[in-house]
């Protein structure tokens, strides 16, 4: 079991005895939710319905989509796990620049421009580097020419990435290793979540390029929460009027 703190030991029975979830249950969704930043979480909990996901203040998805009970439970589980992980240390302090700490990349690369994390895989962006922890390995990539706006896992896959640049989405593969191991190539082309298209122009579109990432990885967001809530319409899950909605203060927030 993830190693806890005293503090972090004691809301983890609490929410177990009153949530009526397993320990394991709980800390799985406690780590899910930290690896989110505290704002959104993928998971795959027996427990709670298997593979779904939250973000907070907008939809939650569980494998027993018509389980409206489920749903309020993931949520409201969710977002107490968050203002603890908030308002607590939760989690040992581990020293940067190791596996497990929050600060996990090499302390020689400095701070990221942004960093990240998707399921057991973390990211850092520094500049000309790329730094990807997976199962405790880190690896350090060259990202030449690129500037990086963004990283998302490939679909169907755990522990492939893709990125966004002013040249369009890149696989990780593609970039020079320079420590660490390199990342599963995946044979699946079809790349991103964010749904943008591979590009090689001549000409590197301006707007990309000089967007910071902070708006950038903003606007990646909305695209993939936009996209997922589509798919969510056409499946029937969603009405048109549902889904009108939520995409209107999707943009409305932006």
């Amino acid at each position: 079991m993830q190693k806890l703190t005293d503090i972090g030991e004691h809301f983890v029975n609490e929410l177990s005895s009153r949530y009526g979830l397993s320990q394991d249950a709980i800390v799985h969704m406690l780590v899910a939710v930290n690896n989110g930043g505290c704002s959104m979480a993928q998971f795959n909990c027996p427990e709670l319905g298997g593979s779904g996901q939250w973000m907070r203040g907008g939809m939650t998805m569980v494998g027993d989509m018509f389980n409206s009970g489920l749903k309020m439970t993931v949520d409201n589980l969710c977002n107490e796990l968050a203002n603890v992980l908030t308002n607590n240390q939760i989690f040992p302090v581990v020293p940067a620049g190791t596996p497990g700490s929050n600060q996990w990349w090499p302390t020689d690369l400095g701070q990221p421009f942004s960093s990240g994390a998707q399921n057991n895989i973390r990211y850092a962006v520094f500049p000309n580097r790329l730094a990807v922890e997976l199962n405790g390995q880190i690896s350090i990539y060259d990202t030449l020419d690129h500037n990086i706006g963004g990283v998302s896992q490939q679909q169907g896959s755990n522990d492939s990435l893709t990125f966004s640049s002013q040249w369009g989405n890149i696989h990780i593969s593609s970039l020079p290793l320079i420590s660490g191991q390199s990342l599963p190539a995946s044979g699946n082309t079809n790349f991103a979540q964010e749904n943008h298209s591979v590009t090689q122009s001549t000409e590197a579109p301006t707007t990309t390029a000089e967007m910071p990432n902070e708006q950038f990885n903003a606007a990646n967001q909305m695209i993939e929460i936009i996209t997922k809530l589509s798919e969510l319409r056409d499946m029937g899950v969603l009405t048109e009027d549902e889904f009108t909605k939520k995409k209107t203060e999707l943009l409305n927030k932006g």
